[in-house]
């Protein structure tokens, strides 16, 4: 089983539509053997749900994302995961910070897109823009899937 985290600032936007979008991705290929999760840096969000917009285009994919609440990553979680993909350098910043990272885990999202590099997945929550979150996350994943694979 791989266990892969996104982690983004709130749990609320990037790092839950990644989650979601990571196990439908599988679950459609047939990749039973991989699981996706979810946590922020911060506690800002803590116990709050999807952010709306976001919980809208999964929706409209058909993929429920209800039950999900914002949650703060653990100490145990870098234990717990294989691969943990930070949204962007201050989530990366953070984590590095409170777990350091001897393993190696954790990772930019973009290093899977079709141009990999360690560049930021633009946050909606200031943007405004969740299709081109959407889209950027999507093409991750994609990239994520496949690497899998091999």
């Amino acid at each position: 089983m791989i266990n892969i985290l996104f982690v983004c600032h709130g749990n609320i936007c990037r790092s839950p539509m990644a989650e979601f979008l990571m196990n439908d991705m599988c679950k459609k290929r047939g990749i039973s053997d991989v699981f996706a999760q979810s946590a922020a840096t911060s506690s800002e969000e803590l116990g709050n749900g999807v952010h709306y917009r976001t919980a809208e285009i999964l929706r409209r994919l058909g993929i429920d994302c209800s039950k999900k609440r914002a949650r703060r990553i653990t100490l145990s979680d870098y234990e717990n995961f294989d691969i943990i993909i930070g949204m962007d350098s201050e989530n990366v910043r953070n984590m590095v910070r409170y777990w350091g990272d001897k393993d190696r885990k954790i990772h930019y999202f973009s290093e899977f897109s079709k141009n990999p590099g360690m560049r930021d997945i633009s946050d909606p929550w200031y943007t405004g823009d969740f299709e081109r979150a959407y889209r950027d996350i999507k093409e991750c994943c994609e990239g994520l899937c496949e690497r899998v694979l091999k």
